[in-house]
């Protein structure tokens, strides 16, 4: 995969542009099975679990859209991932100027202490089959070098579980064996930072210095709150009673009953899918693990 497009430097709003504007747009409360005890990206097994560390923790390769239906596309923390001509070295070219939520600046070394914990766990090691080594030729350039050829290294970077985290939420922070320091809050680079938690639920505010704001990929919302109901029919009565505006995901039953309501809408279907408040927009995939920069919530009817 070859990405390329601007940086953003941080700032909340846009400056008379066409950027839209970052936060006022509310906060958006959505129903999973079960929600995340730490937002540990690696033990993030269940799409569920995914959907909220994906908020938080970003992968190296993504390609980003801003909300209020923005279909331009932009890079995420890797402006671009090249393969060696056998696919056995890739080259990651990183974005400047991006920094954790606990200051840290995401670097070459950044991502090597991640590399380390994923070669040093099973899991990943399963993500990242092949890879011997990883270096950092240069502090804006990390390279994967590969046992033998994988043509889509760059498709498996993009897995939620493989969120970059601050070296500070390591330990050790050089990565080698090391766990997720219980109490390392804001350890991601992502447009949501943790807000609070309790069983069942999980508070996330929007990251005000995130790179992506000064990008015009938002986020609009100014919160999210995920609720844990474990069985579908719980999900749907919560999306029902206007308690939560996502519902996900639901089954064949619970989408039928969505599709003869006029103030609710499906997503996917007809087995599995998501259940929607009129309201919300900006979320276009029921299979694929969401990310909530780009959705914004409007009146009914606009």
């Amino acid at each position: 995969m070859l990405v390329s497009g601007c940086g953003g430097d941080g700032a909340d709003t846009s400056d008379g542009s066409d950027l839209a504007p970052a936060g006022g747009g509310g906060s958006l409360t959505y129903a999973l099975p079960d929600v995340p005890a730490d937002p540990d990206p690696l033990a993030a097994v269940s799409r569920a679990q995914q959907t909220a560390t994906r908020q938080i923790h970003e992968p190296l390769v993504a390609r980003l859209a801003g909300p209020y239906g923005d279909t331009r596309r932009q890079p995420g923390l890797a402006l671009s991932a090249r393969p060696s001509d056998g696919n056995t070295v890739w080259t990651l070219t990183l974005r400047p100027g991006v920094r954790f939520q606990d200051g840290t600046p995401l670097n070459g070394a950044a991502v090597l202490a991640n590399a380390r914990r994923w070669r040093s766990v099973t899991a990943a090691q399963r993500l990242l089959p092949g890879v011997f080594a990883v270096d950092a030729p240069r502090p804006d350039q990390v390279r994967f070098l590969l046992q033998r050829p994988v043509p889509d290294l760059d498709r498996r970077l993009a897995s939620p579980r493989l969120g970059i985290v601050s070296p500070r939420a390591l330990e050790p922070q050089t990565g080698e064996g090391a766990r997720f320091r219980t109490g390392a809050l804001r350890s991601g680079t992502g447009p949501f930072e943790f807000a609070g938690g309790a069983p069942r639920r999980l508070e996330l505010h929007r990251f005000e210095s995130w790179w992506g704001s000064g990008a015009g990929l938002g986020p609009a919302l100014d919160g999210v709150v995920f609720l844990a109901a474990p069985s579908d029919q719980g999900r749907l009565r919560l999306l029902q009673a206007g308690t939560v505006q996502v519902a996900d995901p639901l089954g064949a039953a619970a989408l039928e009953e969505i599709a003869a309501d006029p103030l609710l809408n499906e997503l996917g279907g007809p087995v599995s899918g998501i259940g929607l408040a009129g309201s919300v927009r900006g979320l276009d995939s029921a299979g694929a693990v969401p990310l909530l920069s780009r959705v914004w919530l409007t009146d009914i009817g606009d």
